[in-house]
């Protein structure tokens, strides 16, 4: 229950409360279990190609899994320069030589996680991943390969997504990958890349089609693609030799190179878990949506452009029954049994990559904490000076018994501890009826239009109002979260 009304508190957005608004609103969608009985490793991905956004612009958005306990920290890490001579450690005691200047960035932090972070830098380049198995099984690594740098490399020193996947391959060909596999999205404000690696020094990449999107959910999706096709798919030199080297495929088989198939676990291919969520989520967005039981494809034509609202929508897809969307005006019933927002999400985002008027102003991070299902998407601009204190609270992973007395603790809207609100609020969302969860659910999408609608009025404000406005809208979004969640619990 709300003690006093929480627009009488002080902001941690760094405005005065005048310029909050009192608008009520918040978000939830069904009910979840604290503990999700579904192993981590459930990850979800989209991509959508700058002519298929209604924004004209790369939009990526990404649900992370771990199982608990987590704590999700946000930070904007400014630009930073070295002196010749230094080096940055990796974890297993290689070194890679440092760059004279790594550029700013956005850092969604999980402490503790080595393969949980999510990266957008000032160039607009987007690193972040899913979990891939490969079927490798003799890895060759140097100086203890690479792993968790990885992305945070990239995001420090690529300007756009083609050069990102180029520093990736050269590290991968350089020590190794530790983990047995992964689907890293790289994308930037014209283009999105799909780099799969395979432990070891394996990797390839394909593009996603300006017009299209693209999916991943734990296995990879790139199936037939012409390595030789440099324009949309890059490769580590032997990705074909050394697959036929293995007897995974036979060069003579001619057609087109099948990396899933040759190079993905059996296991992960076979998981209905992966190749379920895939299904579902293109189902929402596609053209013409494939039939229920049918490999998914790399990619779709969506039936309209899409924007944010409807990435979100997809990432809290979950199994609560059928799913109706309307594409182009026909109805298409996504029933789909496998969910993308589950139990062990921790954290999700909606990755805005524009860059007009600015990139301060066209770069947007919309922000969701706990599962999509029981939080809200807060929007942040990239001029901001950093995140509010609120979203980056906690320096290191809790115990098990801190995590389970903070979420099931008496339910307070606490301004100061952002994750730790929502993650306490999805667990007292399970016990709410489905009327309740609907009601919360409709005023969740009230609550992120109307941010979408203070940021798009931001970008057509000059820069100093454009920056002020777009703090306003940020707050208001949270503030009207907060507020929402204690009268639900009342």
């Amino acid at each position: 229950m709300c003690r006093e009304p929480l627009f009488c508190r002080p902001s941690v957005f760094g405005l005065q409360p005048s310029v909050l608004s009192c608008v009520v609103g918040m978000a939830a969608m069904t009910a979840i279990v604290l503990v999700s009985a579904e192993p981590a490793g459930a990850c979800f991905s989209i991509v959508v190609g700058k002519d298929a956004s209604s924004t004209g612009c790369v939009l990526v958005a990404h649900n992370e899994d771990d199982s608990p306990p987590q704590v999700v920290n946000h930070h904007k890490v400014p630009r930073q320069t070295h002196a010749p001579g230094q080096f940055v450690l990796l974890q297993g005691g290689g070194r890679v030589e440092q760059v004279a200047e790594t550029w700013a960035y956005v850092w969604s932090e999980m402490p503790g996680m080595s393969y949980s972070d999510s990266f957008v830098n000032e160039w607009g380049v987007c690193v972040t991943s899913d979990n891939c198995p490969s079927r490798e099984d003799r890895p060759e690594l140097t100086d203890g390969g690479i792993g968790a740098m990885l992305r945070r490399l990239v995001a420090q020193r690529a300007r756009n997504a083609r050069e990102g996947v180029r520093i990736a391959g050269e590290l991968v060909e350089r020590f190794g990958y530790v983990d047995s596999g992964r689907t890293y999205v790289i994308a930037d404000p014209k283009e999105g890349w799909l780099f799969c690696v395979v432990q070891g020094k394996h990797w390839l990449a394909r593009r996603v089609a300006d017009d299209e999107v693209a999916m991943v959910a734990n296995t990879y999706t790139v199936r037939k693609v012409d390595p030789a096709d440099s324009a949309n798919v890059l490769a580590s030199k032997d990705i074909l030799s050394y697959a036929v080297g293995r007897g995974w495929c036979d060069s003579k088989e001619g057609g087109a190179f099948d990396f899933a198939a040759t190079y993905a676990s059996p296991v992960a291919v076979a998981n209905p878990g992966n190749y379920g969520r895939q299904t579902a989520g293109l189902h929402y967005v596609a053209a013409n949506p494939q039939a229920i039981g049918d490999p998914p494809p790399f990619s779709v034509a969506p039936g309209r452009k899409l924007g944010v609202a409807d990435l979100i929508r997809v990432l809290r897809h979950n199994r609560s029954g059928n799913t109706i969307d309307t594409i182009g005006g026909q109805q298409v019933v996504c029933n789909v049994s496998e969910a993308i927002c589950r139990g062990s999400t921790q954290t999700s985002f909606v990755a805005r990559l524009g860059t007009a008027p600015s990139r301060d102003l066209g770069l947007v991070y919309w922000v969701c904490l706990a599962a999509p299902e029981t939080s809200v998407y807060v929007p942040f601009h990239y001029g901001m000076a950093d995140f509010p204190e609120a979203y980056r609270s906690d320096r290191e992973r809790p115990s098990e018994a801190a995590f389970a007395q903070r979420t099931r603790a008496p339910f307070w809207p606490d301004r100061a501890r952002a994750f730790w609100t929502f993650a306490n609020f999805r667990q007292k969302a399970q016990a709410m009826p489905n009327s309740k969860q609907a009601e919360i659910l409709s005023k969740a999408e009230e609550i992120e239009r109307e941010a979408g609608e203070g940021m798009e009025e931001a970008r057509g404000a000059g820069p100093e109002e454009g920056r002020r406005r777009a703090l306003a809208a940020s707050a208001e979004a949270y503030d009207a979260a907060l507020r929402t969640m204690g009268e639900a619990v009342e």
